[in-house]
């Protein structure tokens, strides 16, 4: 499934390092599609030049505070998983907290950070994620599954499950699906590989995948469709470089 994307994997890194700007123009375009793409998948109605310029500092009329806090909670949760990157930090608990601290800071600290102590529901999934008094214990056989299990799994297929099974728990009260996204893509760095963008208009797909993964316990589809994505990054990034 991956030697394709395997090999143009291998010819990016050939072209390291990348020129500096270029780099940087790459990274911008990448942060606010996938900022912009994730909050819309959630349900935020700020149109990706909107939230371009909430990411400069600009505030858009007639758009609540909560939505215009998403984009800059995002952001920051980025500079987060490229600074895990960077230090070459194994994956935590501790981590996957502190990314939620992030994305839910200011909109509801009382839970940012924190997993959830009351039942909710996966709207138009047929799952119902786990009661609150599970939710320990699951995290813990997700995160011994990923040390024990994921280092024989190529990148793309370990950070597709990881978003999967993550999201299937809904370990927090809300900002599950934007946290899932940002793990999927913290394993993708990890390796070299630029981020993803699950592109709004991809949503259908999306959820249909994720949900066959929860009910049926294959990923095969959801894994498929983040290695079409994690192609067209690979082919954004060549494109710049050759």
């Amino acid at each position: 499934m991956f030697k394709q994307i395997n090999q143009k994997k291998d010819h990016l890194d050939a072209k390291r390092p990348l020129p500096t700007y270029t780099l940087s123009s790459l990274r911008e375009k990448l942060l606010l599609e996938w900022t912009y793409n994730s909050n819309a998948i959630e349900g935020n109605t700020l149109t990706i030049n909107e939230t371009k310029v909430v990411l400069e500092g600009i505030t858009v009329g007639g758009k609540t505070m909560r939505e215009h806090l998403e984009v800059i909670n995002h952001r920051d949760a980025i500079t987060y998983v490229e600074e895990i990157v960077k230090k070459n930090e194994p994956l935590s608990e501790w981590q996957i907290k502190n990314l939620h601290r992030l994305v839910l800071k200011e909109i509801n600290d009382d839970y940012a950070g924190a997993y959830r102590d009351q039942q909710v529901f996966i709207s138009g999934a047929e799952l119902t994620p786990a009661p609150p008094f599970l939710i320990k214990e699951q995290m813990e056989q997700l995160m011994n599954w990923y040390e024990q299990e994921t280092k024989r799994l190529h990148p793309i297929t370990r950070g597709a499950m990881l978003h999967a099974i993550f999201v299937g728990i809904h370990p927090f009260i809300d900002g599950n699906g934007r946290v899932s996204r940002l793990l999927l893509n913290l394993e993708l760095m990890k390796d070299g590989f630029p981020p993803i963008v699950i592109k709004v208009e991809n949503r259908l797909d999306y959820y249909e995948a994720l949900d066959k993964a929860h009910t049926q316990k294959d990923y095969d589809d959801f894994i498929q469709l983040v290695a079409k994505e994690a192609e067209d990054s690979l082919d954004l990034y060549l494109k710049a470089v050759d």
